[in-house]
């Protein structure tokens, strides 16, 4: 048995003159979460709908868990789970009844397709709402219903395309410890997502996408350190000595200070930790006071705008939007 849950070389996807996916090459390991991080229209849905065998590549070739994608579709499709972006549950059905005939579909006979159903609305702190109708479930109760109607079969793999889309902070944290909670089980998860904070909090590994290739790959960790630069982030006491404190700042770190949407945050990218040191103490010496600051790795949205020229929630204007 291969160690590899997805390997593709060349994988590539074409719509008329526009490559969502533009030759990708990946090797991700059994085990865990990768994250496949990006922003709209990168080409993240893409790939995965081809690696769950529901497009066909235009090049290139890919096994998941062994199996090539293409000649072996109905094997690839026998070991792995798929959750996309929009709920694809019954929404006039109950908890209940959308878990037991999709239990039903894969082969459990009534009594078995019940019990499934069961521990699955337990499992997913459904058990109070199993009687009714998905419509009326919050987005959270629908994103736990979807995750359940994928792994009525405990899939090897799991596709999760953008899971918490949408979704309110509690919900999100949801959906999050379910992710972690398969994982545990021996699932491997690939994650789509566009969410910085998302992929710092769930993946082991992360390959960056952008307008359909792949542009970075490593963990967390790795990816801030390529960037080669700690960050400074600092929030006056009072918004109206942002100016001040800008001013010393660009003075004592001799690069650029951003200011940020916060009326009272300012932040910059520093090699030199003495120098911010210094730096912090001249906004003293010059009577600003400061509420917060910090001195660390970059964030994630820090790498990939190094890595890309854009925030990550920026979509490029020429991508398709379901890519």
């Amino acid at each position: 048995m291969t160690d590899l849950a997805i390997e593709t070389a060349g994988l590539t996807k074409t719509y008329g003159d526009l490559r969502a996916v533009d030759g990708i090459d990946l090797a991700i390991s059994r085990g865990g979460v990768h994250g496949f991080l990006g922003p709209n229209g990168a080409g993240k849905t893409t790939a995965i709908r081809m690696l769950a065998t529901l497009i066909r590549p235009d090049a290139g070739h890919a096994r998941v868990l062994g199996h090539d994608i293409v000649h072996d579709a109905d094997e690839v499709r026998s070991l792995v789970g798929l959750t996309g972006q929009f709920a694809s549950v019954d929404e006039d059905l109950s908890g209940m009844e959308n878990l037991r005939l999709i239990a039903r579909l894969y082969g459990y006979r009534g009594a078995a397709a019940v019990r499934r159903a069961n521990e699955l609305l337990e499992a997913f702190s459904l058990a109070d709402a199993a009687g009714k109708q998905v419509k009326n479930y919050s987005g959270g109760m629908r994103r736990r219903i979807d995750i359940a109607a994928s792994i009525i079969v405990s899939p090897e793999l799991l596709f999760l395309d953008e899971p918490t889309t949408g979704l309110d902070p509690r919900a999100r944290n949801e959906v999050w410890d379910i992710i972690r909670a398969l994982v545990d089980y021996g699932t491997t998860v690939m994650l789509t997502t566009q969410y910085l904070d998302e992929a710092d909090q769930l993946a082991d590994r992360i390959s960056v996408i952008d307008t359909g290739r792949i542009i970075a790959e490593g963990s967390a960790t790795e990816l801030k350190a390529s960037v080669g630069a700690g960050s400074l982030h600092v929030r006056v006491m009072h918004r109206d000595d942002r100016d001040a404190a800008h001013e010393v700042l660009v003075r004592e770190l001799g690069v650029d200070v951003i200011r940020e949407p916060d009326p009272q945050a300012l932040s910059a990218s520093v090699e030199d930790r003495a120098r911010a040191t210094r730096a912090l103490g001249a906004l003293e010496g010059a009577g600003i006071d400061v509420a917060q600051f910090s001195l660390g790795q970059p964030s994630l949205d820090e790498v990939f705008l190094a890595l890309t020229g854009h925030p990550a929630e920026e979509a490029p204007s020429s991508q398709e939007e379901a890519a």
